[in-house]
């Protein structure tokens, strides 16, 4: 089993280029299984992606790495079920479901794995697509789904602005009969990514002001070289690193509108942050200030994956900050480990009340989710002595190469084993 050793106390500084975003390149992944031949450029080297590749070549669709590309193949008929082992190994696997069954026809899968984050139903996912005429039933855990003449546009009202869901009624909306009509859609940065990749394929989509999306299906989608936008929660990742620790650092690669919020309350905290076309420059204080409140919202609000790195800074801000989550119920199972370096956070259900301390020291830690995992590591970092970070598992699922850049940076962390 890998760990991290940690040796804290060391500032944060220097540059980086934040990867390709983790969330974006999965849906985009998905939707080749009905598009043509096509290169997906700027995929970070994630173990969710290496699973995205495996469910594709179980689709009928062959994918391969060169370099930061990942070139994607039409191939055979391939199957309208995905192997439960990978359906367990990415909680995000679910957004393959909409392609399946444009694609297929049909489709057979386990209920999705990953990060335990609590309830995260698929309902609104299942409501999309039986509104297009999917016939859906569930039964032992597994989903069945069926359309054997075909999907069809509808009007879909979500209920919730849920990022998978609105992936999925997209993809399968592409190359559907007649015109689908989304509201109540998500509008993260992600969306919108996969929305041009799908356009550079041939898809008729249009998103109004309003958030409403259109999508005409059309007969057939070709392939299309596309480049899939900035990691927003790497980048603000690092540059919580160097916020907690006084650092200094330069993000480049990054689009500073995607990250504002963050930016914002980085800014309010004492940190002078200059901001370019790609890039973010980030000069900390000796000590933040804390954040005061801190409620997560779909986007453009604070995003739920920045809650735990957001909260590792606070235990080192002079003064309270309120956390409030309001997308998982379950979010705050970083919270155990960051008292253990000596954190003062009390939770209360979906509230947590931090009170900044002046010193953090190392301990023994387990990353218990992929962004959970990313705030322990950043509390090691701010700790006086050494820690052990275990369950490096999930942290691979989202950063790629989290490690050799922070060494880069400056911090003493190394991988074991």
């Amino acid at each position: 089993m890998s760990v991290y050793i940690i040796h804290g106390g060391n500032r944060v500084r220097g540059r980086v280029a934040v990867h390709g975003a983790k969330n974006s390149a999965l849906p985009i992944l998905a939707a080749a299984a009905v598009c043509g031949d096509s290169v997906i450029e700027n995929c970070p080297r994630l173990t969710d992606i290496s699973v995205a590749m495996e469910i594709l070549g179980h689709l009928g669709c062959r994918a391969r790495r060169e370099g930061d590309a990942i070139l994607t193949t039409q191939g055979g008929p391939g199957d309208c079920r995905i192997p439960d082992e990978l359906m367990g190994a990415m909680r995000s696997s679910i957004v393959f479901l909409g392609g399946m069954v444009a694609r297929h026809g049909c489709a057979e899968l386990t209920l999705p794995g990953g990060c335990e984050l609590g309830a995260r139903p698929i309902d609104l996912h299942l409501f999309a697509l039986s509104q297009m005429g999917a016939d859906i039933t569930e039964a032992g855990g597994r989903l069945y789904c069926s359309a054997p003449r075909g999907l069809h546009g509808a009007r879909i009202n979500l209920s919730f602005p849920s990022v998978g869901a609105t992936e999925n009624t997209i993809i399968a909306a592409a190359t559907a009969r007649g015109e689908t009509v989304l509201t109540g859609a998500a509008r993260e940065p992600e969306i919108l990514d996969l929305i041009d990749f799908l356009r550079g394929c041939g898809a008729s989509i249009d998103m109004a002001l309003d958030g409403t999306i259109r999508v005409e299906g059309v007969e057939r989608l070709h392939g299309v070289r596309h480049r899939v936008i900035p990691d927003r929660i790497a980048a603000g990742t690092y540059l919580c690193a160097a916020a907690m620790t006084g650092g200094e650092l330069l993000a480049q690669d990054v689009v500073p509108g995607h990250i504002s919020s963050c930016l914002s309350l980085l800014e309010g905290a004492g940190c002078r942050v200059e901001t370019g076309p790609d890039w973010v420059r980030l000069t900390a204080p000796e000590r933040l200030e804390a954040f005061g409140t801190v409620k997560t919202m779909p986007y453009p609000g604070f995003p739920t994956d920045m809650q735990s790195v957001m909260m590792a800074a606070a235990t080192v801000a002079r003064g309270t900050t309120l956390f409030v989550e309001n997308i998982f119920e379950s979010r705050y199972r970083h919270v155990p480990e960051l008292r253990k370096l000596g954190a003062s956070i009390v939770t209360e259900g979906r509230a947590a009340v931090v009170t900044g301390v002046e010193r953090l020291t190392g301990a023994s830690l387990v990353s218990t989710d992929l962004r959970g995992g990313a705030a322990v590591v950043l509390g090691a970092l701010a700790a006086e002595g050494e820690s052990v970070v275990a369950g490096l598992d999930h942290i691979d699922r989202g950063y790629d190469d989290l490690e050799g850049n922070l060494r880069r940076l400056g911090a003493d962390i190394k991988r074991d084993g």
